[in-house]
């Protein structure tokens, strides 16, 4: 029994020596880990944040009627360049029944009132042939029958407005022709022939005939989140990308930081602007998405390394990155960093451009499958 319960035991101690044996012959033939390395190289570093908008022209006029009607001719369209003063479109006045009334009254009133100075000077022209008036009371009813006659005459040419919209004499004044207050591109037209219009005033903006604008001034209109607004001010240059228009950046210069944000879908946004350099080669379409990249800082031909090089101590947070000191051998050296633009980090101080950086980080390339 004694000799049985022994076997047992050398043979349990045999079966675990070998399996030790098994185990360490196995980690020995593994491969060691080898570090690949990395070096410091000059770049360019641009910190910047993104903000999304639109491109606008700085001054849009809207062109809206002096006077209620229906479009009756349209001269231009979207893309045209006008003049100021250039005629856009020509309005048929349809008349209130009720302006019409009273401007037949107000004639039929100044009829009335002009015949009897004419009865009334006739009167005062026969006493004075007669000797009985002096030449002043000729010349007072003379006056007053002529103030009569041109109080008739501003009836007709009234009646005349409120029917056609216009009369005799007063030419391209004419409230029924629509012209350009100032020089630019006709951006649209929303109206056609045959739209009704309503006139601008008090209480009405009226109706917009035309929108115009000078396209030689356009600026970025955007939106920033609030997290990024502490980060920019005024005067930083701007690199805009329209979508529409492929490899091409055109340069702009922030100038405009709203003071106050606006709540959109749980954020605050703030608008900003930014007015473009002038672009002879290139046609910017009003209306178009863009992106403006707002450079908050710039450094030119530095020395970078990749920002996944750089260790951090885990006590005091010191940034550091191991130089290679021989074969699979490294120290590490602790380094000052500048900006960075999330790929490239700049190195104030703590290593050379032709020093080695171990690639702490590296992921292992995954296996092909068979």
């Amino acid at each position: 029994m004694k000799k049985s319960v022994t076997r047992i035991i050398l043979l349990l101690i045999v079966v675990l020596f070998g399996g030790a044996m098994y185990y360490l012959y196995q980690k020995n033939s593994e491969d060691p880990v080898t570090y690949e390395t990395d070096q410091a190289s000059k770049q360019t570093i641009i910190k910047k944040t993104v903000a999304t908008g639109s491109i606008l022209p700085l001054e849009e006029v809207l062109i809206k009627p002096n006077i209620s009607g229906v479009i009756e001719e349209v001269f231009v369209e979207g893309g045209d360049y006008v003049k100021s003063g250039d005629l856009i479109c020509r309005i048929k006045v349809v008349p209130n029944l009720n302006a019409l009334n009273d401007a037949r009254n107000n004639i039929d009133e100044a009829k009335i009132g002009l015949d009897d100075q004419l009865r009334n000077l006739e009167r005062q022209k026969g006493l004075f042939s007669k000797g009985v008036i002096s030449k002043v009371d000729l010349e007072r009813a003379q006056v007053s029958y002529d103030q009569a006659k041109q109080a008739y005459g501003a009836a007709n040419k009234r009646y005349d407005i409120v029917k056609t919209g216009t009369t005799r004499g007063y030419g391209n004044a004419a409230n029924t022709q629509i012209r350009a207050t100032v020089s630019g591109m006709i951006l649209e037209v929303p109206v056609e022939v045959g739209n009704q219009v309503i006139e601008s005033n008090n209480f009405n903006e009226g109706t917009t005939i035309a929108a115009i604008a000078d396209v030689e001034k356009m600026i970025f209109e955007g939106k920033v989140d609030e997290s990024e607004v502490g980060k920019i001010s005024e005067n930083l240059p701007l690199e805009i990308t329209v979508g529409a228009i492929e490899n091409k950046k055109f340069d702009a210069v922030l100038d405009y930081i709203a003071p106050k944000g606006k709540e959109e879908n749980g954020a605050i946004q703030f608008e900003i602007k930014g007015t473009l350099k002038k672009q002879d080669s290139v046609f910017i379409r009003a209306g178009l998405s863009a992106n403006a990249s707002i450079i908050l800082a710039k450094v030119d031909s530095v020395l970078a390394v990749k920002e996944a090089l750089v260790q951090f101590d885990e006590e005091t947070k010191d940034p550091y990155v191991e130089i290679a000191t021989g074969d699979q051998e490294f120290e590490r050296r602790d380094i000052e960093l500048g900006i960075s633009d999330g790929i490239y980090v700049e190195i104030k101080s703590g290593i050379a451009e032709d020093e080695k950086i171990k690639i702490w980080n590296a992921l292992e390339e995954p296996e092909e499958k068979s």
